[in-house]
């Protein structure tokens, strides 16, 4: 296990939580309600201080470089997850501090450096979450096309290497691949975090599991509205996966959406309200399009249903249909909250 004794993603409560989409505009939700989430730094010190100070284990930003269009332009205000790391690192306490990268946008040895230094700075609660992207027009920014999916994860097995070797060998090394070429790779100081800190992963393809299986602490998987009997098989075939395919245990994380009211009612009808009422539904027939979530793949109900849930929580399962589940006990906050469990 990884530093189990001091990580707060390795800590002895069975179920971890954590907060997702701080760092851009609208959060998790694409809404036009009043009170949406507006990313500026002091809203996010705000709330990261308080989930710090009552026990959430992980702050999780979202990589991105554009929204979505529509009214809100739906997370097209943005910080760099990076550098937001650092300045949070700084100021909590006991929360794990993620960077979100995509991998096709930095340099591996860029990478490995800014993590330790936000490991440094956090007293050993940096984590990373590697991601490969999905959205072109993010891609066409860089001037570089957006690769076809199987390639992705090879050039994220390749980044991945470096920056694992980089944060774990003392001498020198040199690589070469079918994505890079490194000479004489040397990098110091070490990450506190021993033997590096930890990696989360997100894929839902097979390719993705995959990937996810073979290299990362945390697998993030997304479940869907359907009987915990599925939902338990589809986590259970993902560690067996990780088990058979390359000896490997690690945790499994999902993503939930909760609207938290005094009462069941009052909860339902300000979802109501910052959905049906005020939703951005162009910025996420805008995202759904664009990840190929179309009525020519979906019946109409079941995509209806989706998007539905991107307004509400970016895609995640919604609390609200299982009230008696929530457990958290809060101040009236709307939050897309990411779980995980050993």
């Amino acid at each position: 296990m990884l530093n189990g004794e001091t990580h707060p993603l390795y800590n002895d409560n069975r179920r971890k939580l954590g907060i997702f989409c701080l760092n851009v505009s609208g959060g998790a939700t694409a809404t036009l309600a009043e009170g949406h989430w507006e990313a500026t730094w002091p809203n996010i010190l705000e709330v990261a201080s308080t989930a710090d100070r009552t026990g959430i284990e992980a702050l999780v930003p979202l990589a991105r470089w554009r929204g979505f269009g529509g009214p809100t332009n739906f997370n097209g205000s943005s910080f760099e997850t990076f550098t937001w790391a650092a300045g949070l690192a700084a100021v909590t306490q006991d929360a794990a501090v993620f960077a979100t990268s995509h991998v096709p946008t930095i340099h591996p040895l860029v990478a490995a450096k800014q993590g330790t230094t936000i490991d440094h700075i956090s007293r050993g609660r940096f984590a990373l979450n590697v991601v490969c992207g999905w959205y072109e027009p993010e891609f066409a920014m860089f001037g570089a096309p957006i690769m076809g999916h199987e390639e992705r994860y090879a050039y994220a097995a390749e980044w991945l290497e470096i920056v694992q070797r980089l944060w774990t060998l003392d001498d020198e090394f040199d690589y070469e691949g079918r994505y890079f070429k490194i000479e004489r790779g040397f990098h110091q100081p070490k990450p506190i975090c021993t033997p590096r800190p930890p990696i989360m992963s997100a894929g839902s393809s097979p390719t993705g599991a995959r990937f996810a299986a073979q290299y990362a602490d945390m697998a993030f998987t997304p479940l869907g509205e359907r009987a915990d009997e599925e939902n338990e098989a589809q986590i259970r075939a993902l560690r067996q996966l990780g088990r058979d395919e390359f000896a490997r245990e690690f945790q499994v994380w999902g993503h939930c959406s909760a609207v938290c009211r005094p009462t069941e009612k009052e909860a339902q009808d300000y979802l109501r309200y910052y959905v049906e009422e005020k939703g951005d539904w162009e910025a996420i027939d805008n995202l759904t399009r664009v990840m190929g979530l179309t009525a020519s793949h979906r019946a109409p109900a079941v995509l209806d249903r989706l998007k539905y849930r991107f307004v509400a929580g970016w895609g995640a399962i919604p609390w609200w249909v299982r009230p008696s589940r929530l457990s958290i006990r809060w101040r009236t906050f709307r939050a897309s909250v990411w779980t995980g469990s050993r």
